[in-house]
Protein backbone atom coordinates (compact mmCIF):
# COMPACT_ATOMS: atom_id res chain seq x y z
CA UNK A 1 0.00 0.00 0.00
CA UNK A 2 1.55 3.36 -1.03
CA UNK A 3 2.58 5.83 1.65
CA UNK A 4 -0.32 8.29 2.07
CA UNK A 5 2.10 11.15 2.78
CA UNK A 6 3.90 10.44 -0.46
CA UNK A 7 0.61 10.66 -2.34
CA UNK A 8 -0.14 14.01 -0.70
CA UNK A 9 3.35 15.22 -1.53
CA UNK A 10 2.91 14.15 -5.14
CA UNK A 11 -0.41 16.02 -5.34
CA UNK A 12 1.18 19.17 -3.94
CA UNK A 13 4.08 18.87 -6.38
CA UNK A 14 1.67 18.38 -9.28
CA UNK A 15 -0.34 21.39 -8.17
CA UNK A 16 2.79 23.55 -8.15
CA UNK A 17 3.61 22.43 -11.69
CA UNK A 18 0.06 23.15 -12.88
CA UNK A 19 0.16 26.61 -11.29
CA UNK A 20 3.52 27.45 -12.88
CA UNK A 21 2.37 26.26 -16.30
CA UNK A 22 -0.92 28.19 -16.03
CA UNK A 23 0.80 31.45 -15.07
CA UNK A 24 3.40 31.06 -17.79
CA UNK A 25 0.66 30.34 -20.35
CA UNK A 26 -1.29 33.44 -19.28
CA UNK A 27 1.83 35.56 -19.62
CA UNK A 28 2.62 34.25 -23.11
CA UNK A 29 -0.96 34.37 -24.39
CA UNK A 30 -2.22 37.62 -22.82
CA UNK A 31 0.92 39.43 -21.63
CA UNK A 32 -0.37 39.50 -18.05
CA UNK A 33 2.21 38.52 -15.46
CA UNK A 34 0.98 36.98 -12.19
CA UNK A 35 4.10 34.87 -11.67
CA UNK A 36 5.41 36.92 -8.74
CA UNK A 37 2.14 37.21 -6.84
CA UNK A 38 2.16 36.00 -3.23
CA UNK A 39 1.71 32.19 -3.44
CA UNK A 40 -0.91 31.62 -0.72
CA UNK A 41 -3.33 34.26 -2.01
CA UNK A 42 -2.72 33.24 -5.62
CA UNK A 43 -3.38 29.56 -4.95
CA UNK A 44 -6.66 30.35 -3.17
CA UNK A 45 -7.88 32.58 -5.98
CA UNK A 46 -6.93 30.07 -8.68
CA UNK A 47 -8.93 27.33 -6.95
CA UNK A 48 -11.90 29.71 -6.59
CA UNK A 49 -11.69 30.18 -10.35
CA UNK A 50 -11.51 26.40 -10.91
CA UNK A 51 -14.76 25.99 -8.96
CA UNK A 52 -16.42 28.97 -10.64
CA UNK A 53 -15.61 27.61 -14.11
CA UNK A 54 -16.86 24.14 -13.13
CA UNK A 55 -13.67 22.37 -14.16
CA UNK A 56 -11.82 19.74 -12.12
CA UNK A 57 -8.20 20.83 -12.24
CA UNK A 58 -5.94 23.82 -12.74
CA UNK A 59 -4.99 22.29 -16.08
CA UNK A 60 -8.67 22.32 -17.01
CA UNK A 61 -8.81 26.00 -16.09
CA UNK A 62 -5.76 26.64 -18.27
CA UNK A 63 -7.37 25.06 -21.32
CA UNK A 64 -10.46 27.21 -20.84
CA UNK A 65 -8.72 30.56 -20.34
CA UNK A 66 -6.37 30.00 -23.29
CA UNK A 67 -9.25 29.33 -25.68
CA UNK A 68 -11.99 31.55 -24.22
CA UNK A 69 -11.14 35.25 -23.68
CA UNK A 70 -14.29 35.66 -21.58
CA UNK A 71 -12.99 33.00 -19.17
CA UNK A 72 -9.69 34.87 -18.99
CA UNK A 73 -11.55 38.05 -18.11
CA UNK A 74 -13.34 36.23 -15.30
CA UNK A 75 -10.03 34.86 -14.05
CA UNK A 76 -8.49 38.35 -13.99
CA UNK A 77 -11.44 39.36 -11.84
CA UNK A 78 -10.46 36.64 -9.38
CA UNK A 79 -6.72 37.32 -9.42
CA UNK A 80 -6.79 41.11 -9.34
CA UNK A 81 -9.75 41.65 -7.01
CA UNK A 82 -8.97 43.47 -3.77
CA UNK A 83 -11.08 44.15 -0.74
CA UNK A 84 -11.83 47.85 -0.45
CA UNK A 85 -14.43 50.30 0.80
CA UNK A 86 -15.16 54.02 0.76
CA UNK A 87 -12.93 55.90 3.21
CA UNK A 88 -11.28 52.72 4.40
CA UNK A 89 -8.61 53.69 6.98
CA UNK A 90 -10.01 57.17 7.81
CA UNK A 91 -6.72 58.15 9.47
CA UNK A 92 -5.01 58.03 6.08
CA UNK A 93 -7.38 60.68 4.71
CA UNK A 94 -6.89 62.84 7.80
CA UNK A 95 -3.13 62.69 7.13
CA UNK A 96 -3.72 63.60 3.48
CA UNK A 97 -5.71 66.67 4.50
CA UNK A 98 -3.20 67.80 7.08
CA UNK A 99 0.17 66.87 5.57
CA UNK A 100 -0.23 66.59 1.81
CA UNK A 101 -2.96 69.01 0.74
CA UNK A 102 -1.00 72.10 1.96
CA UNK A 103 1.93 70.93 -0.18
CA UNK A 104 -0.30 70.40 -3.26
CA UNK A 105 -1.73 73.92 -2.94
CA UNK A 106 1.62 75.31 -4.08
CA UNK A 107 1.14 73.88 -7.60
CA UNK A 108 -0.97 75.51 -10.33
CA UNK A 109 -1.84 72.04 -11.68
CA UNK A 110 -1.70 68.71 -9.81
CA UNK A 111 -1.34 65.25 -11.33
CA UNK A 112 -2.39 62.32 -9.18
CA UNK A 113 -2.02 58.62 -9.96
CA UNK A 114 -4.25 56.18 -8.13
CA UNK A 115 -2.44 52.95 -9.03
CA UNK A 116 -4.39 49.73 -8.55
CA UNK A 117 -7.67 51.55 -7.94
CA UNK A 118 -9.85 48.41 -8.11
CA UNK A 119 -13.55 49.25 -8.39
CA UNK A 120 -12.93 52.89 -7.52
CA UNK A 121 -14.16 53.39 -3.97
CA UNK A 122 -11.00 55.22 -2.87
CA UNK A 123 -10.97 57.26 -6.09
CA UNK A 124 -14.32 58.80 -5.20
CA UNK A 125 -13.20 59.30 -1.60
CA UNK A 126 -10.16 61.22 -2.87
CA UNK A 127 -12.25 63.26 -5.32
CA UNK A 128 -14.59 64.32 -2.50
CA UNK A 129 -11.63 65.32 -0.34
CA UNK A 130 -10.14 67.42 -3.14
CA UNK A 131 -13.50 69.12 -3.74
CA UNK A 132 -13.84 69.96 -0.07
CA UNK A 133 -10.30 71.34 0.03
CA UNK A 134 -10.93 73.51 -3.04
CA UNK A 135 -8.31 71.73 -5.15
CA UNK A 136 -10.33 69.49 -7.44
CA UNK A 137 -10.58 71.91 -10.39
CA UNK A 138 -6.79 72.04 -10.80
CA UNK A 139 -6.27 68.28 -10.40
CA UNK A 140 -6.22 65.41 -12.86
CA UNK A 141 -6.60 61.95 -11.32
CA UNK A 142 -5.36 58.96 -13.33
CA UNK A 143 -7.16 55.93 -11.86
CA UNK A 144 -5.71 52.68 -13.18
CA UNK A 145 -6.00 48.96 -12.60
CA UNK A 146 -5.02 45.78 -14.43
CA UNK A 147 -8.57 44.49 -14.12
CA UNK A 148 -10.69 45.82 -17.00
CA UNK A 149 -13.91 44.68 -15.32
CA UNK A 150 -13.04 46.64 -12.17
CA UNK A 151 -12.24 49.74 -14.24
CA UNK A 152 -15.65 49.59 -15.93
CA UNK A 153 -17.35 49.44 -12.54
CA UNK A 154 -15.21 52.29 -11.24
CA UNK A 155 -16.24 54.46 -14.21
CA UNK A 156 -19.91 53.88 -13.41
CA UNK A 157 -19.51 55.16 -9.84
CA UNK A 158 -22.43 53.04 -8.61
CA UNK A 159 -22.16 51.17 -5.31
CA UNK A 160 -24.52 49.25 -3.06
CA UNK A 161 -26.33 51.22 -0.35
CA UNK A 162 -25.84 48.28 2.00
CA UNK A 163 -22.68 49.66 3.62
CA UNK A 164 -23.27 53.40 3.16
CA UNK A 165 -23.96 53.97 6.85
CA UNK A 166 -20.54 52.50 7.68
CA UNK A 167 -18.94 54.56 4.90
CA UNK A 168 -20.63 57.72 6.21
CA UNK A 169 -19.07 57.10 9.63
CA UNK A 170 -15.65 56.62 8.04
CA UNK A 171 -16.18 59.81 6.03
CA UNK A 172 -16.81 61.82 9.21
CA UNK A 173 -13.75 60.26 10.87
CA UNK A 174 -11.67 61.16 7.81
CA UNK A 175 -12.39 64.87 8.31
CA UNK A 176 -15.30 65.17 5.89
CA UNK A 177 -16.90 68.60 6.09
CA UNK A 178 -20.46 67.76 4.95
CA UNK A 179 -22.47 64.54 4.73
CA UNK A 180 -21.42 61.68 2.47
CA UNK A 181 -24.99 61.52 1.15
CA UNK A 182 -24.48 65.00 -0.33
CA UNK A 183 -22.18 63.40 -2.88
CA UNK A 184 -24.45 60.67 -4.26
CA UNK A 185 -28.01 59.94 -5.31
CA UNK A 186 -29.73 56.93 -3.76
CA UNK A 187 -31.86 54.93 -6.17
CA UNK A 188 -33.02 51.30 -6.38
CA UNK A 189 -30.75 50.14 -3.58
CA UNK A 190 -27.65 51.78 -5.07
CA UNK A 191 -25.67 54.95 -4.53
CA UNK A 192 -24.70 56.80 -7.72
CA UNK A 193 -21.89 59.29 -7.10
CA UNK A 194 -22.18 62.74 -8.64
CA UNK A 195 -20.88 63.30 -12.15
CA UNK A 196 -18.84 66.24 -10.85
CA UNK A 197 -16.59 63.76 -9.02
CA UNK A 198 -15.68 62.03 -12.30
CA UNK A 199 -15.08 65.19 -14.36
CA UNK A 200 -11.31 65.26 -13.77
CA UNK A 201 -10.75 61.50 -13.44
CA UNK A 202 -9.30 59.40 -16.24
CA UNK A 203 -10.04 55.70 -15.68
CA UNK A 204 -7.83 53.37 -17.71
CA UNK A 205 -6.21 49.94 -17.71
CA UNK A 206 -2.60 49.76 -16.56
CA UNK A 207 -0.75 46.74 -15.26
CA UNK A 208 1.83 47.52 -12.58
CA UNK A 209 3.52 44.21 -13.32
CA UNK A 210 4.20 44.70 -17.03
CA UNK A 211 3.59 48.36 -17.95
CA UNK A 212 5.98 51.27 -17.51
CA UNK A 213 5.76 54.94 -16.46
CA UNK A 214 3.36 57.13 -18.42
CA UNK A 215 3.60 60.53 -16.68
CA UNK A 216 5.09 62.39 -13.71
CA UNK A 217 2.91 62.88 -10.65
CA UNK A 218 2.67 65.10 -7.60
CA UNK A 219 0.88 62.35 -5.65
CA UNK A 220 0.76 58.59 -6.14
CA UNK A 221 -1.52 56.35 -4.11
CA UNK A 222 -0.74 52.63 -4.37
CA UNK A 223 -2.43 51.24 -1.29
CA UNK A 224 -3.05 47.60 -0.38
CA UNK A 225 -1.80 46.43 -3.76
CA UNK A 226 1.72 45.17 -3.14
CA UNK A 227 0.72 42.96 -0.22
CA UNK A 228 -0.27 40.48 -2.95
CA UNK A 229 3.18 40.57 -4.59
CA UNK A 230 6.38 38.67 -3.82
CA UNK A 231 9.46 40.69 -2.87
CA UNK A 232 11.06 40.78 -6.37
CA UNK A 233 7.86 42.14 -7.88
CA UNK A 234 7.46 44.66 -5.06
CA UNK A 235 10.93 45.96 -5.81
CA UNK A 236 10.12 46.27 -9.51
CA UNK A 237 6.90 48.17 -8.82
CA UNK A 238 8.68 50.51 -6.40
CA UNK A 239 11.14 51.37 -9.18
CA UNK A 240 8.15 52.25 -11.36
CA UNK A 241 6.59 54.43 -8.66
CA UNK A 242 9.87 56.25 -7.98
CA UNK A 243 10.33 56.93 -11.70
CA UNK A 244 6.77 58.31 -11.85
CA UNK A 245 7.09 60.76 -8.95
CA UNK A 246 8.10 64.36 -9.50
CA UNK A 247 10.56 66.03 -7.16
CA UNK A 248 8.78 66.58 -3.84
CA UNK A 249 6.06 64.19 -5.00
CA UNK A 250 4.27 62.15 -2.32
CA UNK A 251 3.74 58.38 -2.23
CA UNK A 252 0.97 56.79 -0.16
CA UNK A 253 1.07 53.07 0.70
CA UNK A 254 -1.27 50.79 2.65
CA UNK A 255 -0.86 50.24 6.39
CA UNK A 256 0.58 46.74 5.96
CA UNK A 257 3.04 47.90 3.30
CA UNK A 258 6.45 49.52 3.75
CA UNK A 259 9.57 50.67 1.96
CA UNK A 260 11.77 48.10 3.68
CA UNK A 261 13.78 46.04 1.21
CA UNK A 262 12.86 48.26 -1.74
CA UNK A 263 15.42 50.01 -3.97
CA UNK A 264 14.58 53.46 -2.58
CA UNK A 265 13.84 52.77 1.07
CA UNK A 266 16.46 55.33 2.16
CA UNK A 267 15.65 57.91 -0.49
CA UNK A 268 12.24 59.14 0.70
CA UNK A 269 11.45 61.66 3.41
CA UNK A 270 8.91 60.33 5.91
CA UNK A 271 5.78 62.48 6.18
CA UNK A 272 3.69 60.15 8.33
CA UNK A 273 5.08 56.81 9.54
CA UNK A 274 1.74 55.43 10.73
CA UNK A 275 -0.22 56.30 7.58
CA UNK A 276 2.68 55.42 5.24
CA UNK A 277 3.10 58.77 3.49
CA UNK A 278 6.52 59.47 1.98
CA UNK A 279 7.92 62.35 -0.06
CA UNK A 280 10.53 62.20 -2.80
CA UNK A 281 13.17 64.86 -2.13
CA UNK A 282 14.66 67.22 -4.72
Amino acid sequence: MPDERAEIGLDEALERVELEVLLEAIYRRYGLDFREYAPASLRRRIWNAVLAEDVRTISGLQERVLHEPAAMERLIGQLAARTTSIYRDPGFFVALRQKVIPHLRSYPFVRIWHAGCGTGEDVYALAILLHEEGLYDRCRIYATDANEVAIRKAKDGIFSLEHMEEYATNYRLSGGTAALSDWYTARYGSAMFRQALRKNVLFSQHNLVTDGPFNEFNLILCRNVMIYFRAPLQRRVHELLWASLRRYGVLGLGRKESLRGTPHEDDYEELDADEKLFRRPA
